[in-house]
């Protein structure tokens, strides 16, 4: 039987001997030891524990992230259940892993965004607070950040995130910013 470990980034290793076990982790061997040690952990703990399983490849997909358990018994139970899976080796592997190699539960990936050319930036929905911003900032006046406020109920701080981001990075537009004689800015998109 192999032993597990859990660090502080809540990630479980299969260990083929106690020896192995780097210090300062803490140890189990069965479902009731594991119990042991959960019932000292935040209940938080044990959701992160599980959710670096869901959806790692060689888990299986049935594995779901989840907010919360019902309780820590059935949490402790699904967790046992699928770091059975550290334990045995993987199906393709035909050459015999060194004794001191230590399975390890894979991180999940992060999820990324497709990039985005300047002619594929999305178009903005009908009447929605981009929209608005758009039509204002394409008049042959432009917009003051104070009109934008008005119109979207954003604040100042969020308006220049929004030029910036959304509609100068995001869509590719040129925008110009430029001080009035009152002192007031305007942003106005160039073509």
């Amino acid at each position: 039987m192999r032993l597990f470990a859990i660090d502080n980034d809540n990630t479980i290793t299969a260990f083929p001997a106690a020896e192995q076990i780097p210090e300062g982790q803490e140890q189990f061997a069965s479902e009731k030891e594991l119990a042991k040690l959960a019932a000292n952990w935040p209940a938080d703990r044990l959701a992160n524990v599980w959710n670096s399983f869901a959806g790692v490849a060689g888990f299986g997909s049935d594995l779901k992230p989840v907010k919360k358990f019902t309780d820590r018994k059935t949490a402790v139970a699904r967790i046992w259940k699928a770091i059975q899976k550290l334990d045995t080796p993987a199906p393709q592997e035909t050459a015999p892993v060194a004794p001191q190699a230590a399975n390890v539960a894979p991180k999940k990936a992060k999820a990324t965004k497709a990039a985005r050319t300047k002619e594929g930036a999305s178009v903005p929905r009908e009447f929605s607070k981009k929209a608005i911003v758009l039509e204002m900032l394409r008049r042959k006046e432009g917009a003051t950040l104070a009109e934008i406020g008005k119109a979207t109920n954003w604040q100042n701080h969020s308006i220049r995130g929004f030029i910036s981001g959304a509609i100068t990075k995001k869509m590719g537009l040129k925008v110009e910013s430029t001080k009035q004689e009152g002192g007031e800015r305007h942003y106005k998109v160039v073509n």
